[in-house]
């Protein structure tokens, strides 16, 4: 079931008026209910597996929780970790480690016939895995007691607004709530309508429509297409994948909102960033604090000289880039952003200082003018100097995040560089180049805008605060453009592949 599809609708209103009428027990069992059906819908036989895993984490972080031998819970934690991920690589990764070993031999000129397994990716199963494993990490870690009940921990790895897309919520936020009654609070429905609508928005007319772009250009060699039209297609999967995953997580956090759970925000206004480090504090926030304190800070993190901060940092990427799939574009959209994070590390502090807000709230900026003595001496042009710097910052950022883009949608690394040699040597604006760039303004422009408006509120639930006339109008917006602009085919969640 597709959050856009009209049966997940149906479901969902037939789960919430169930839901509203049973207490905190039954609530909990009816969710894990139709949780399974959730899951089951694209493939019962996948189902048989999220439940395998869970039972089998429960029992041994029920076990290491009641162990005090270091031994056996370091005994017990290994199981939990090398049958999550020896199942995660079967399904992900045997067939691309078959077909390397079956090249490199054939470069020694000895043909192999290596076994390639003809099974189907169980939707979500990078996202539950990691779900799991954060939480027998946390329990071996003694930062939370296990689970008791069996139900409640089903539940939390399968409760199905986030459970095949995100976010990849930590079990001391998320299990809190399965276990507590949930309270309804006044601003649940209002919260959940925003997030829910301008989900859709994001999803259905940015995502859908620039789909149809970057999907033209990425089946065209690049020999026929012009620089400006390859740049365009870059440009089109960068907000369709930003669309797509971040309209996700939105809907994912309104559902639960309607059904009294308080899902973390991941994403937060990414392509505003200006650095490497703000852009992951930005982009799938859940999946970057879950490398950064389960990989990162156990490799070493800062700690150390800078040569194995720069390893660490290197390392985390690419698995993060391995994490997304079975390819070398994705290894290298890894590695490309572990090399940003080292090259602009040295420079960060002066693009904090650069960009720092003068100390006062007009745009003052504080001077000495005696020992001892200090004078407010108002600048304008303070402001419009740290505004331009954040410009030019920021759009060196967003064309660096394009170059890691092409690189995760490419089909190869051959490819990649064709488009890259394009755009940086062909500069005719053909025809097609300037329709897909007018469809980029005219269907993400008005998004960028607005998010501006959000991050120089620093809430990206601000609008459901403000007064009504402003809410209406954003949601009359997202309602017409959802009536009149839906693409007339639609696309899967691009993060349901991961």
């Amino acid at each position: 079931m597709l959050f856009n599809s009209h049966i997940f609708w149906v479901f969902f209103a037939v789960v919430l008026l169930l839901y509203r009428g049973l207490g905190h027990r039954n609530q909990n069992r009816m969710l894990l209910g139709a949780s399974w059906l959730f899951y089951g819908w694209w493939d019962w036989r996948f189902l048989l597996l999220l439940i395998g895993t869970s039972v089998m984490d429960f029992a041994l972080g029920r076990a290491i929780g009641n162990s005090t031998a270091p031994r056996r819970r370091k005994a017990l934690l290994i199981i939990s970790v090398c049958v999550d991920l020896g199942l995660l690589g079967f399904f992900k990764y045997a067939n691309f480690f078959s077909a390397q070993l079956a090249a490199a031999f054939a470069s020694l000129g000895v043909n192999v016939s290596m076994p390639m397994l003809h099974v189907i990716l169980p939707v979500g199963i990078s996202f539950y895995t990691f779900q799991e494993l954060s939480y027998i990490l946390d329990v071996y870690r003694g930062e939370i007691r296990p689970v008791k009940r069996l139900d409640d921990f089903l539940l939390y790895v399968a409760f199905f607004p986030q459970l095949v897309a995100g976010p990849i919520e930590r079990s001391s936020r998320l299990i809190p709530q399965i276990l507590r009654p949930r309270r309804s609070m006044p601003d649940d429905f209002s919260a959940g309508l925003y997030l829910v609508l301008t989900g859709l928005f994001r999803k259905v007319i940015v995502a859908d429509n620039m789909a149809a772009i970057a999907d033209a250009v990425f089946a065209t060699p690049a020999g026929q297409l012009s620089g400006i039209e390859c740049l365009a297609g870059v440009y089109a999967f960068a907000f369709q994948i930003y669309g797509d995953f971040s309209g996700y997580s939105a809907i994912a956090q309104g559902i639960a909102r309607w059904l009294g759970f308080d899902l973390m925000t991941n994403f937060r206004h990414p392509y505003l960033a200006i650095s490497p480090s703000d852009f992951w504090r930005r982009w799938h926030i859940s999946l970057s604090t879950w490398l950064r304190d389960y990989l990162y800070i156990p490799l070493g993190g800062n700690r150390g000289r800078a040569a194995k901060t720069y390893r660490n940092l290197l390392l985390t990427m690419v698995i993060g880039g391995f994490w997304h799939g079975a390819a070398w574009t994705f290894i290298a959209w890894g590695a490309f952003h572990g090399l940003l994070l080292c090259l602009y590390r040295p420079i960060e502090k002066t693009i904090a200082r650069w960009t720092a807000k003068p100390p006062t709230a007009q745009g003052a900026e504080i001077r000495p003018i005696s020992a001892g003595d200090y004078e407010a001496v108002h600048l304008p042009r303070a402001g419009i100097v740290r505004a331009g710097r954040q410009l030019l910052l920021g759009l060196l950022m967003f064309h660096l995040v394009c170059v890691g883009w092409l690189l995760f949608r490419a089909e190869s690394i051959g490819q990649a560089n064709a488009f890259l040699a394009r755009i940086l040597t062909d500069f005719r604006m053909t025809p097609h180049a300037s329709y897909a760039l007018g469809a980029i303004a005219f269907y993400a422009g008005p998004m960028l805008i607005y998010e501006l408006w959000l991050d120089r509120k620093a809430d990206v639930l601000a609008l459901t605060e403000s007064h009504w006339l402003p809410r209406g109008l954003v949601y009359a917006y997202c309602a017409l453009m959802l009536w009149i602009f839906t693409p007339e085919v639609g696309h899967a969640f691009i993060y349901f592949q991961f």
